[in-house]
């Protein structure tokens, strides 16, 4: 059986008691719910013999999100359209078992390396690591047993302007290749402005690279839904990492400029895509790369109105188009998941950056706190 905690908020403010809600599995609801910020936690199975919880936050205009200690996946998220209906924008599974049985990352935290490391080998200081080989002759996402199979410790919190899930997990030394034991803290939060935080923290006790990443894949027309072709895409990068078959860069850092990689001004996923061989599935070099958090993306899909925003602090973006979706992945509501119906937009250093030194640096020394946040903002667009 399934434990239900229920969280109540009080807003003296407003004179009132707001009861946590009892759910709601539907993807679609005709009104916002009547409150500020509503958390409800229920037990949903045990991984390794710890405990995996589902987690709901819901907002003051009904936005909703649903999140599991199992890998940090996102399963649900729910957001109005223009004529206020509410649609899940993410794709996912029905059950637990569905996410411990597959591997598609949906909506999954990755690490401790999101993207691609080629031949599953770097080198820190002179000495050499090597990595499971889990994506052709590379390492892919953190290798066999990655951050998005792992149950994280995770402790819960609610104020009256938002609401998240802190998540923690000692990663240690020798896993899946990687030196150092790692210390990691990742914090969800689901705020009134309609904002799902990401905030990644880290330390360790060895030299280590780490680059650590979001991975949901989004139809802003609702899972399932169709394709995603039609969606206005905008990024905003002058330049990509080109790659080669296997998707490793080239180490070079090209102009986007007339060229089927460019969205510095929105364009749709699917105008050009059949001139990318393979589809889109490319690092983007974000432009003004200093640190500081800035807008990087932002999708619009025109027949709902939804728009979704990215800001990071980071140097880069994978958009992924989906391409390798094939149908074979039945998601939630028994919808089968084809090619193009999900899109993703990670956000990162770039891939294989151990093995080029002309890419931002990815290694954690002793002593230094890795530290970077990520927010996906939505609303309707103009």
């Amino acid at each position: 059986m399934k434990k239900v905690f229920t969280y109540v908020l009080t807003l003296a403010a407003f004179g009132i008691i707001l009861m946590g809600c009892t759910g709601n599995n539907s993807s679609k609801k005709k009104q916002p719910l009547k409150y500020e910020m509503n958390m409800k936690k229920i037990v949903i199975g045990n991984v390794d013999g710890k405990q995996v919880f589902e987690f709901t936050l819901t907002n003051k205009n009904g936005v909703e999100v649903k999140i599991l200690n199992y890998g940090g996946i996102v399963t649900q998220l729910v957001t109005p359209d223009k004529k206020g209906a509410f649609e899940d924008i993410v794709l996912g599974y029905d059950s637990l078992q569905d996410y411990i049985n597959d591997t598609p990352y949906f909506g999954a935290i990755v690490g401790r390396y999101g993207n691609r490391i080629a031949k599953g080998q770097f080198s820190i200081d002179g000495q050499t690591y090597n990595l499971a080989k889990n994506n052709g002759p590379n390492h892919l996402h953190g290798g066999i047993k990655g951050f998005d199979k792992m149950v994280w410790d995770a402790e819960d919190f609610i104020k009256p302007e938002a609401a998240g899930v802190m998540l923690t997990f000692l990663s240690t030394d020798g896993e899946e290749g990687y030196p150092g034991n790692l210390k990691v803290k990742i914090t969800y939060t689901l705020t009134n402005d309609d904002e799902l935080k990401i905030d990644y923290e880290a330390e360790t006790d060895k030299p280590t690279v780490l680059n650590l990443t979001h991975h949901s894949y989004f139809n802003l027309k609702g899972h399932g839904n169709g394709d995603v072709l039609d969606h206005q895409m905008q990024i905003l990068a002058d330049r990509f990492t080109p790659v080669d078959v296997d998707l490793i860069p080239t180490g070079e850092l090209k102009e986007v400029e007339s060229s089927a990689m460019d969205f510095r001004t929105p364009a749709s996923i699917g105008s050009r895509i059949a001139q990318v061989e393979g589809g889109y599935d490319h690092n983007y070099v974000l432009n003004n790369s200093d640190g500081n958090m800035r807008l990087v993306a932002k999708v619009t899909e025109p027949k709902t109105g939804r728009l979704m925003e990215v800001y990071t602090d980071q140097p880069g973006i994978q958009f992924y188009s989906g391409n390798f979706l094939d149908g074979s992945n039945i998601g939630k509501g028994g919808k089968p998941y084809k090619k193009h119906f999900g899109f993703c937009l990670e956000t990162q250093h770039f891939p294989d950056s151990p093995n080029h030194q002309n890419f931002p640096s990815v290694i954690l020394r002793p002593g230094e706190k890795y530290k970077t946040q990520t927010v996906y903002k939505f609303g309707i667009s103009e």
